[in-house]
C-alpha cells in the first residue's frame, strides 16, 4: 500500500486494486508542483471528498471529467456536483460504507464548516466528514478538517485505525498540539501523517510539536509532496 501526499490535505492512496484520490486540490495549491499533475492522477479509480471547500474540492470537476471516474462525498455535495457540473457523484452519509473490491471506505464525523466556497458565492454543501479506509490489512483514518471530538473515542474503538492522516495546521482546524492530544487520548496509531499545514504562512510549518506530544513508538511521518510512503 502506498500513500502519497499531494500537498495541503490531498492524498493519493494506492490500496488493493484501487487508486483513491482524497481531496485532490492541485490547481493553485502552493505546495503542489504543476508539472506533476499527470503523475498525481494517473490510474486513479475513485475520488473521495471530505467536504466542499475549494482547498479540498476545487479540482474535483476537471479531474473526474478527465478520468471518467466517480466522486464519493456527502449527499448534498454529490447532488450539486451531478446537477450543476455533470459529475458522476455518489452521495452517502456518515456511517455509510462504500465497498470497492477489497477496499471499504466508511464516512465518519468531523466538526468543521462545509459550504461550497469556490463558485463566487457561498452555497450549501452538506457537512464535513472524515473517512476510515480499510484494505491490505490496514485501516487509515483520514480526519478531514476537524477539531478534537468525543466521537473519536468510539471511532477508534470500532474501526481500530493504525494510520492517522490528521489535519494539524491550526487556525481552521486542530493544531499540532491538539492533534497530538487526540492521537494519544483516543487512538492506537502506529503512524501519524500530518496534513493541512505548510500551505500558507497562517498554518503550522513543521510537525515538531506533534512529534513531541506523542509517546515513543508512534512514528510521525512528515510527508514530502509526490514521494510515496509505503506501508
Amino acid at each position: 500500500m502506498q500513500i502519497t501526499w499531494l500537498g495541503h490535505s490531498g492524498f493519493r492512496i494506492d490500496i488493493e486494486d484501487a487508486v483513491l484520490l482524497v481531496d485532490p486540490w492541485l490547481t493553485a495549491n502552493p505546495m503542489f508542483p504543476a508539472d506533476q499533475r499527470t503523475a498525481a492522477v494517473a490510474g486513479a479509480t475513485h475520488i473521495f471528498l471530505t467536504h466542499a471547500h475549494g482547498d479540498h474540492a476545487g479540482d474535483v470537476v476537471p479531474i473526474a471529467t478527465e478520468l471518467g471516474i466517480k466522486v464519493y462525498c456527502i449527499h448534498e455535495l454529490a447532488e450539486w456536483l451531478g446537477a450543476t457540473k455533470s459529475v458522476d457523484a455518489v452521495g452517502f452519509g456518515k456511517g455509510g460504507t462504500i465497498t470497492l473490491g477489497g477496499v471499504n471506505v466508511t464516512m465518519v464525523n468531523a466538526t468543521h464548516s462545509a459550504s461550497i466556497d469556490f463558485q463566487g458565492a457561498l452555497l450549501p454543501g452538506g457537512s464535513a466528514a472524515g473517512f476510515m479506509i480499510a484494505g491490505e490489512g490496514h485501516v487509515i483514518y483520514v480526519s478531514g478538517d476537524t477539531d478534537i471530538m468525543a466521537d473519536m473515542e468510539w471511532m477508534a474503538e470500532l474501526h481500530q485505525p493504525t494510520i492517522g492522516i490528521l489535519c494539524a495546521g491550526g487556525h481552521y482546524t486542530m493544531d499540532m498540539e491538539r492533534a497530538a492530544f487526540a492521537a494519544r487520548k483516543y487512538f492506537n496509531f502506529r503512524s501519524v501523517i500530518p496534513c493541512h499545514y505548510k500551505t500558507f504562512p497562517l498554518l503550522a510549518q513543521d510537525a515538531g510539536p506533534l512529534r513531541a506530544g506523542l509517546p515513543p513508538g508512534i512514528e510521525v511521518i512528515e510527508p514530502e509532496v509526490m514521494v510515496p510512503m509505503i506501508f
